[in-house]
């Protein structure tokens, strides 16, 4: 598709918009109010001992109603960083689709990895590339973090709907529940806090936040409806299972109210 002397290079986003399948607004944008799209609500990241914590409650919402009971917000965006992703729903899965090729295919055609900085950089562009979506109502807030292979720690960045990135040292969390989420982890956050304790803390912000938040979903133990829970160390993304997930949920509860969920 492309002759020898106008190689595309590393950028996959730059190859999508030369063929034409970049994202583009929505049909009708700025005629008239957005309108009522899915949006999915909070999401964490936490550092501890050996990496990062990642986290992100299930619900989604349209306006007033709740859209969906399980929408996974916590995703791999290679095999040593995760992104996370709260707001409109569509556009930020697209976001996410679009950030694990670029990476893959950065890798494929330099033949090494992003550095960790190198992909939040990526990561920062393709958030201001949304900007014209984001002025419609169609915000994107993504979460991004990683193994800082280099370092040898765990690394946050945040964004702003502008592009703007800033690293955060020890948690953050976003969306509509992410005030709530921040104050929990602030409470319980320390910094050699081993794997269990940062995954209870996670799955404790994000049940406070839904006790705050009516967009934010907390755990539903009838439906068997747990956060999505990741951690990212040195030997990679790692899922956590929901059965470990709804075991640490029962230790939140059982610390609070005493006695396990019913």
């Amino acid at each position: 598709m492309f002759r020898p002397e106008d190689d595309p290079g590393p950028d996959f986003a730059s190859v999508l918009r030369r063929l034409g399948l970049g994202p583009s607004a929505p049909p009708g944008a700025g005629a008239g109010p957005p309108p009522e799209v899915r949006h999915g609500t909070t999401i964490a990241a936490i550092c501890y001992a050996d990496g990062v914590v990642m986290a992100g409650d299930r619900r989604a919402t349209a306006g007033s109603s709740i859209a969906h009971r399980a929408m996974e917000k916590v995703h791999p965006a290679d095999r040593h960083s995760g992104i996370a992703v709260a707001g409109a729903a569509g556009f930020a899965m697209e976001m996410v689709r679009i950030f694990q090729l670029q990476l893959e295919h950065y890798e494929k055609v330099e033949g090494q990895a992003l550095s960790l900085e190198g992909k939040a950089n990526q990561l920062s562009q393709m958030v201001r590339g949304q900007l014209g979506m984001a002025m419609q109502g169609f915000v994107v807030v993504p979460l991004f973090a990683g193994y800082d292979l280099r370092r040898g720690v765990g690394r946050i960045y945040t964004y702003d709907p502008t592009g703007g990135r800033y690293e955060e040292t020890d948690f953050h969390a976003e969306g509509s529940g992410g005030r709530d989420a921040r104050t929990t982890i602030k409470l319980g956050w320390r910094a050699d806090m081993d794997r269990a304790s940062a995954i209870e803390l996670a799955v404790r912000a994000l049940w406070q936040a839904a006790d705050e938040d009516s967009a934010t979903g907390g755990p539903d133990a009838v439906r068997g409806i747990y956060p999505t829970v990741a951690t990212i160390t040195a030997l990679g993304y790692a899922a956590v299972a929901e059965a470990e997930v709804a075991e640490r949920f029962a230790a939140v509860l059982t610390a609070e109210h005493g006695g396990a969920p019913t």
